[in-house]
C-alpha cells in the first residue's frame, strides 16, 4: 500500500532495504515425484477457487495503489491549505527558538498527523491480507508494529529533516547537493544497522544453525559450489509464520552486519531441493554485491531527484507559499510542500526503481539455478515448482497488466519466472553459464 512520504523517505527506505525461516525442512521430493516432475514442463497457474481470489486481489491491489498515491498527495495538500502545517511551526517557535528544538516537535507533529491519516488505508489492507489468508498477524500485534514504524520513523527522520532545513537555511543554491552528500551516509548506517536495530524490533531471528542445523549442512553445498564463504553465524531464520502465510527470503546488511535470512514458512512449505534454491537465489544477491550496486543507483537517482526539486520548489515558492503562509525554503511550514512535490516525483520515478530492481532479481534467478545445478537433480524443473508455490501461497495473478509490470513489479512475473527457469540451460546448449564456472 502507498504510504504518505517524500522522496527522501522513499530514497532513504529504499537504501534501506535496498539490496528496499518452522524447525525442520519439509522432506525431499521421492525419485518418482522429481522424475515425473522432469517430464511435465510447467505453466505457472492456479486452480480455479484461487484464480478467482488471486483475479480479485490482484484488482484491488491496483486500485488501492492508484487511490493511497492521490490520497496521499490530497493530505498534503488539505494540510496546506488549511493551514496545518503553519499551526504546527508556529506552535514549535513558540517553545523555542533553537531550530532543532523546533524540529523534534513539528516533524513528530507532521509525520504522527500523515500516519493517522493513512491509518485507514493501511487498516484496510491488513483486513484485506487476513480475508485472503495472506496474514494471520492479530490486531493487537499490528498495531503494536505500526507504532514501532512510527517511531523508528521518527527518530530517523527528525534529525534528517532538521539537517536539510539547517542547510537549505545555509545555503539557497546548493542546499540540494550538500544534503545529497548528507545523506549517503546516513543512508549506508541505515542499512548498516537495520538487521541489527531495527529488524529485531519487528520480528524474531535466530541462527539457522540452531533451528534446522541438516538444512545449514545442505546450504554449505550450496555456498561450496559458487566459491563462496558463508559462514554458518550469518545465516539467519526468521519467524515469518506468526504474522504472514507466504515465503520470502533476502540478503540485508553489509560488512559485519550482512546475512542471509530465510523465512521459517519457506523452509516449512517447500521442500528441501526448493529451498536451496531460494537460498541459491538469495546467495546471488550477496555474491553480485547488489546491496552497493543498489545503493550507488539509489544515489545517483536521489542526486538526480534532488536538483530536479530544487527547481520546482523555486517555482513552487515564487507562485504558491504566499498563498500557503510559507515564508521561505527553510520555514517549518515548507516541508509538506517539499513533501508533496518529492512524492510526486517519487510517482514518476517508480518505473525506473522497478525495473533496476526487476533486473537484479533475474540475475539472482540466474544464480540460483547455476549454482544449484548438479546439487539439485532436475534443478530447473525444482526451481519452477518453488515458484508455482510461492505464486499459489501469495496469490500473484498469472495475467497481471504489463503496464502494471513495468510501473509498480519489483520483481518479474511469476509466470516469467517460472518460464524462464525451465528455459535456462546452458550446459545442454553448449554455453558457459553467466556466473558459477
Amino acid at each position: 500500500m502507498v504510504r504518505t512520504s517524500a522522496v527522501l523517505l522513499a530514497a532513504l527506505a529504499a537504501l534501506l532495504v535496498c539490496a528496499s525461516a518452522g524447525a525442520q525442512s519439509s522432506p525431499a521430493p521421492s525419485n518418482a515425484q522429481a522424475a515425473a516432475t522432469a517430464t511435465q514442463p510447467i505453466v505457472y497457474s492456479l486452480p480455479p477457487d484461487k484464480l478467482e481470489k488471486s483475479e480479485a486481489l490482484y484488482k484491488l491491489d491496483m486500485k488501492m495503489s492508484v487511490f493511497g498515491t492521490l490520497y496521499s498527495w490530497l493530505i498534503l495538500l488539505i494540510i496546506l491549505y488549511a493551514g496545518i502545517g503553519t499551526k504546527f511551526r508556529d506552535w514549535a517557535e513558540s517553545v523555542s527558538h533553537w531550530r532543532f528544538v523546533q524540529a523534534l516537535i513539528f516533524v513528530p507533529l507532521l509525520l504522527i498527523t500523515l500516519a493517522l491519516a493513512d491509518l485507514p488505508l493501511r487498516m484496510y489492507g491488513h483486513h484485506v491480507s487476513l480475508q485472503y489468508g495472506l496474514s494471520v498477524q492479530n490486531w493487537s500485534s499490528w498495531f503494536a508494529d505500526q507504532g514501532k514504524g512510527q517511531i523508528v520513523e521518527v527518530v530517523i527522520l527528525a534529525p534528517v529533516l532538521w539537517l536539510m532545513q539547517l542547510i537549505i537555511r545555509k545555503s539557497t543554491r546548493l542546499w540540494w547537493f550538500y544534503f545529497w552528500l548528507i545523506c549517503l551516509p546516513i543512508a549506508a548506517f541505515l542499512i548498516f544497522i537495520s538487521p541489527v536495530v531495527i529488524d529485531p524490533l519487528f520480528n524474531k531471528f535466530e541462527p539457522l544453525e540452531n533451528k534446522n542445523p541438516q538444512l545449514v549442512s545442505a546450504i554449505e553445498q550450496v555456498v561450496q559450489r559458487g566459491g563462496l564463504a558463508i559462514p554458518r553465524d550469518r545465516m539467519f531464520q526468521m519467524k515469518a509464520s506468526e504474522k504472514v502465510t507466504t515465503l520470502n527470503a533476502y540478503v540485508t546488511g553489509f560488512g559485519t552486519s550482512k546475512r542471509v535470512v530465510v523465512w521459517d514458512t519457506t523452509i516449512e512449505k517447500l521442500t528441501t531441493p526448493e529451498t536451496l534454491f531460494v537460498f541459491g537465489h538469495e546467495m546471488g544477491h550477496y555474491v553480485l554485491y547488489h546491496i552497493p550496486k543498489g545503493l550507488a543507483g539509489t544515489a545517483i537517482g536521489l542526486l538526480v531527484g534532488l536538483y530536479i526539486l530544487f527547481y520546482l520548489l523555486g517555482w513552487s515558492m515564487r507562485r504558491l507559499a504566499p498563498r500557503w503562509r510559507i515564508r521561505a525554503l527553510h520555514d517549518w511550514a515548507a516541508l509538506p510542500m517539499i513533501l508533496l512535490l518529492a512524492g510526486i516525483m517519487g510517482f514518476c520515478a517508480e518505473p525506473l526503481g522497478s525495473a533496476f530492481s526487476r533486473h537484479f532479481e533475474h540475475q539472482a534467478d540466474i544464480y540460483g539455478l547455476e549454482v544449484t545445478h548438479g546439487i539439485n537433480a532436475n534443478s530447473r524443473q525444482v526451481a519452477a515448482q518453488s515458484f508455482q508455490v510461492l505464486g499459489e501461497l501469495s496469490l500473484a495473478y498469472p495475467y497481471p497488466n504489463r503496464l502494471a509490470v513495468f510501473w509498480y513489479w519489483s520483481h518479474p512475473t511469476i509466470a516469467d519466472r517460472v518460464r524462464f527457469a525451465q528455459e535456462y540451460d546452458p550446459w545442454d546448449n553448449g554455453e558457459p553459464p553467466k556466473y558459477v564456472k
